[in-house]
């Protein structure tokens, strides 16, 4: 059985509002929902886990009962750091659940069901993968004494969500300490000595967190 713990802990400082960016309306309805729309689109039976900040949770009763959003899905508290969040959703999955799951950003709602289901199927035979896409502008690296050099572009990847595992070398994974290195999911998974697979992630699939980004989001929709 599959799952996905969708991580929304998100307070909003970026975006310049009051309210937390993962309950923003873009369209009339809050990104939240449609980032979770787009894995019950992928698999009306995946097990859903939202990871909410506990102060937040109320807010999320009653905006499911304004939207009449009825997608069934379990909430987990969210902790003070990712590595905390996903782990704290990682615990509503019993241990001896057998599949993949996948940890996903609560505000990436353009994910496709395409990349959704490589990212799970890579998963299923490689133990973890990661969609990632090409660099397209130019990178410069800046050391500690604020020179710089550009760098070869084709050597890196930008890395998006959903970050698939197996799900007990997730659990195995996430029942280490928190340390500095741990950027995302998958280099918890990484520091084990596992590998981590790369599919192609699809360019829409952005994060959002700043006013552009919704007006980026808005486009997307209208189209």
């Amino acid at each position: 059985m599959d799952y996905v713990i969708i991580v929304a802990g998100g307070k909003g400082l970026r975006m310049g509002t009051e309210t937390p960016k993962q309950f923003l309306p873009v369209a009339g309805k809050p990104i939240l929902m449609r980032t979770i729309e787009r894995f019950y689109e992928y698999n009306p039976d995946i097990n859903i886990i939202l990871v909410l900040p506990e102060s937040q949770q109320e807010y999320w009763h009653q905006l499911c009962e304004e939207h009449h959003f009825d997608i069934k899905h379990q909430i987990a508290n969210g902790g003070d750091t990712r590595f905390q969040s996903s782990k704290n959703g990682l615990a509503l999955i019993p241990d001896d659940a057998d599949g993949v799951v996948g940890i996903h950003d609560g505000v990436r709602p353009f994910v496709s069901t395409s990349v959704i289901d490589e990212c799970y199927e890579t998963a299923r035979e490689e133990y973890a993968a990661i969609p990632v896409y090409a660099v397209t502008d130019t990178l410069r690296y800046i050391d500690q004494r604020g020179g710089g050099k550009n760098v070869m572009r084709d050597d890196y990847r930008v890395v998006q969500t959903p970050q698939t595992f197996d799900i007990a070398l997730a659990k195995q994974a996430f029942n280490q300490g928190y340390k500095a290195q741990f950027t995302d999911d998958a280099s918890v998974v990484e520091s084990l000595g596992c590998q981590v697979a790369m599919v192609e992630g699809n360019r829409e699939n952005i994060k959002i967190t700043t006013p552009f980004d919704i007006k980026v989001a808005e486009a997307l929709l209208a189209e």
